[in-house]
């Protein structure tokens, strides 16, 4: 039996690592995959060119499959920045949730600016995007999910309200 494959996708700083933390502690058993650890390994000096990051986007989705088909689930912490990727991971692996964190980008810039770097995110994204690197939602496109699963608008709720409507919904979706 498969397991489920949950991406939470939304624009840096919009609270995906929070939001996994929160999932991962009422749901230990779902395996993390960050994708700002996986860059790391993949991409040690990343360009962020749109072929590094298909690369390392099309890893995750594998490295997501493959672990999905062994029977564990797992949360996928990554901006996923183009639809074709959160897609490829929808057509490739059977129990797929998209959760959307809907976020203003001067509110994702406000919290990347205070964030602690506790999974190894890159600092100061936002200042980098004014100065012209390609940051989702600057000047890299950020394509919305057209039909996620769950949308939580996090510009609007606390971080805790935010964890407890995804954990009640991920309760629903876990299979008995």
């Amino acid at each position: 039996m498969n397991g489920i494959v949950i991406w939470i996708t939304g624009l840096p700083g919009s609270g995906k690592s929070s939001l996994t933390d929160g999932i991962k502690e009422r749901f230990p058993e779902f395996v993390i995959l960050r994708m700002d650890e996986l860059r790391k390994v993949v991409t040690p000096k990343p360009a962020y060119s749109e072929a590094e990051r298909d690369i390392v986007y099309r890893a995750i989705v594998f490295t997501a499959m493959t672990i999905s088909a062994l029977g564990h689930s797992v949360i996928i912490d990554a901006t996923g920045n183009m639809r074709k990727w959160r897609e490829t991971a929808r057509q490739v692996i059977p129990h797929f949730i998209e959760i959307y964190l809907k976020c203003p980008l001067a509110v994702c810039a406000e919290r990347e600016a205070s964030r602690s770097d506790r999974h190894g995110a890159p600092r100061d994204i936002y200042a980098k995007g004014k100065a012209g690197s390609p940051v989702p939602g600057m000047q890299a496109p950020y394509e919305e999910p057209l039909n996620p699963e769950l949308i939580i608008d996090v510009g609007e709720i606390t971080l805790e309200e935010a964890i407890t409507r995804a954990c009640e919904f991920v309760s629903q979706s876990i299979p008995n």
